[in-house]
C-alpha cells in the first residue's frame, strides 16, 4: 500500500521569510515525482517536489517547466 503525498507543505519564502503554502499538483510531469507549486504574498514563486532525486532535481531546475522524462 503506497502512502498518498500530502496535498499542501509550508516553507520559509526565500526573499520575505513568510510562510508559504505550496500544493500538490494535479498533472505530475512524471511518475517519479510529485510537484508542488506556490507563490508567497510577496510574489515569489515555490517549487518544490519528492519523489525520484535526479527527477526532482531536474524539475526544481527547470523552474516547473519541466515536462520530459520517459523511459523507454
Amino acid at each position: 500500500m503506497s502512502v498518498k503525498p500530502a496535498r499542501t507543505l509550508t516553507f520559509k519564502c526565500k526573499k520575505c521569510a513568510k510562510p508559504v503554502t505550496v500544493y500538490l499538483q494535479k498533472v505530475s510531469a512524471c511518475s517519479h515525482i510529485q510537484p508542488y507549486q506556490g507563490i508567497c504574498s510577496c510574489g515569489e514563486v515555490h517549487l518544490h517536489a519528492t519523489g525520484q532525486k535526479d527527477a526532482v532535481a531536474s524539475y526544481l531546475e527547470s523552474g516547473g517547466a519541466w515536462t520530459h522524462h520517459h523511459h523507454h
